[in-house]
């Protein structure tokens, strides 16, 4: 699949960050049946326990649960304690959360949570682990982003300028650090099946092209040397090219149009990333 001993190159642990549900948890998923050691971390301690005992049993690997919650300043030193004994050769960091709705309504805490959890912690968790990925000379890096990062959103404006954000800090890093021999993805999912849509109010049965999360996970995968950015989902690839290509503002109110039948557009309470 991949023309190259993948665990070889990425492993032998990774580390995945909103690994409790969603995306995170079929990243796990994939990589443990790929024979890697895992670092999982996410606020929910119930699901992380489960999903590390069930990996421990089926795939015989090692699994290290870290409950941290992303929005607070202390999580990183976490995360960094929790893995440094570890050979950590693919970070990947997919904890977020979005809200919908209009930005005069959204709660400022949670909009200043939101920042912490989707730039922050990313941003931190990089320049943390690019020196161990450097000293090994082979090595991987995906962020979760969006496909909402590829222009503003209306009634997801500050969710879409986070993965902006998210997009932007891969595309620089790969700049910095393909040449050394470590690969970096900004993975862009489109419409997902997991509990985010209900979360953020939108309505799933108006979506369409809807894709697994383990099909996401697994694009990523297969994709992490065709970085620095990757849109999931070939139908989500040319939706995205033919919405671009349109004049900026007709694209903005269309899309506006869009989110405001897809949703009732209220703020909503923040979820781990999916």
């Amino acid at each position: 699949m991949h023309g190259y001993d993948f665990l070889q190159c990425y492993g032998p642990t990774a580390l995945v960050t909103g690994a409790s549900s969603g995306i995170g948890e079929a990243f796990a998923v994939l990589l443990a049946r790929g024979g890697f050691d895992l670092v999982l971390a996410a606020r929910r301690t119930d699901r992380l326990d489960n999903l590390a005992q069930r990996l421990r049993d089926h795939e015989g690997i090692n699994v290290r649960v870290c409950q941290v919650d992303l929005s607070r300043a202390e999580a990183i030193e976490a995360i960094a304690e929790a893995c440094a004994d570890q050979d950590i050769g693919l970070l990947i960091s997919n904890a977020g959360f979005g809200m919908k709705g209009a930005h005069h309504r959204n709660d400022p805490v949670t909009l200043r949570n939101m920042v912490n959890v989707n730039c922050v912690a990313p941003m931190l968790l990089t320049q943390h682990f690019i020196p161990k990925l450097l000293s090994r000379g082979k090595g991987g890096i995906i962020i979760t982003s969006s496909v909402e990062s590829v222009m503003g959103f209306p009634y997801s404006a500050p969710y879409a300028a986070t993965k902006a954000f998210a997009s932007s800090l891969s595309e620089g890093l790969w700049g910095e650090l393909q040449p050394l021999g470590i690969d970096v993805l900004a993975l862009c999912p489109g419409s997902t099946d997991t509990e985010t849509h209900a979360l953020q109010g939108i309505d799933t049965s108006k979506l369409e092209g809807m894709m697994s999360p383990a099909a996401v996970a697994q694009e990523a995968i297969d994709n992490i040397r065709n970085g620095p950015v990757f849109i999931s989902g070939a139908a989500n690839r040319e939706m995205f090219a033919a919405i671009t290509a349109l004049p900026r503002r007709d694209a903005l109110l269309m899309m506006g149009e869009t989110m405001k039948q897809l949703s009732d557009t209220t703020s909503r309470e923040p979820h781990d990333h999916d």
